[in-house]
């Protein structure tokens, strides 16, 4: 079945002048942050404040990630329209509960204030994660390496997250998404977005954020099938608490040849015994 979808990335970059120190006129670029509410079948769901990177795919990895929808064959349309800052998602069958599911609301520690749909752990319980996959150090620097070389609307303009999906391939690992965003949470979303759009599974994968780790990242993760989380930076008790409880393998701190392993141990291959 065909996916109606649109093409609608926003302008990533604004130019303003802005003034230094010495009184100076200083040309600056600056990151774009636009409304964009979300409509499922004509009912409004919720307003999300973003980049615009990849408005499509966010939408899709949000209604993913905040089980609304199961699958992208249940979507006949995902169309963008910035004269009205909306995205209008068509379902083939309609969302099951839908009033009842967005009546309950958790607003998140995500940047801009995040929000989840219904019970926050009602499905942690039974997310199930493999087992028989590792992370070997050779991967983890790889990634931290190849995150630190990507060129990013950060290195320029500052004010956004980023989030990478990444390959787990030893010192040949690789970044197969990235996604900027204004909320870290966005950028998480766009990317489970993109893994339906993609077809990408994400079973054997790492995540990387440059976020801190929160019950949201965890639960978000996870959801997505992704065993490996990784952060350059640090994480709420409730985010241990969550991956302790999936098995998820989560790491914080991670910069250069340098990390903390907080959860999911088993599941990693350090170069040399501690």
């Amino acid at each position: 079945m065909q996916l109606l979808l649109t093409n609608a990335s926003r302008p990533l970059i604004f130019p303003v002048d802005a003034v230094d120190q010495r009184g100076e006129l200083v040309p600056t670029p600056i990151a774009g942050e636009h409304p964009l509410t979300l409509y499922v079948d004509k009912c409004e769901v919720v307003t999300l404040m973003t980049l615009g990177q990849a408005p499509e795919a966010l939408a899709i990895g949000y209604l993913r990630n905040q089980r609304l929808v199961s699958s992208l064959d249940e979507l006949a349309a995902v169309q963008v329209d910035w004269e009205t800052d909306a995205v209008a998602v068509t379902t083939r069958r309609g969302v099951k509960s839908l009033t009842k599911k967005l009546a309950k609301r958790t607003v998140t520690t995500g940047c801009g204030q995040g929000t989840v749909f219904g019970d926050l752990m009602e499905e942690v319980d039974s997310i199930r994660l493999r087992e028989d996959v590792r992370l070997s150090e050779a991967s983890l620097f790889a990634v931290l390496e190849a995150v630190r070389q990507h060129e990013t609307i950060y290195n320029a303009a500052g004010a956004v997250h980023g989030c990478a999906l990444a390959s787990n391939e030893g010192d040949e690992s690789r970044i197969l998404v990235f996604i900027e965003d204004v909320g870290r949470h966005n950028a998480v979303d766009a990317i489970a977005g993109r893994m339906w759009l993609d077809d990408i599974d994400g079973s054997d994968k790492i995540f990387y954020t440059t976020g801190r780790l929160t019950s949201e990242m965890v639960i978000k993760t996870a959801q997505m099938g992704i065993p490996f989380l990784v952060s350059r930076s640090g994480l709420t008790e409730m985010a241990w608490r969550i991956a302790s409880r999936v098995g998820l393998t989560m790491i914080g701190r991670a910069a250069r040849k340098h990390y903390l392993l907080f959860t999911g141990r088993s599941r990693f291959e350090a170069a040399s015994a501690p």
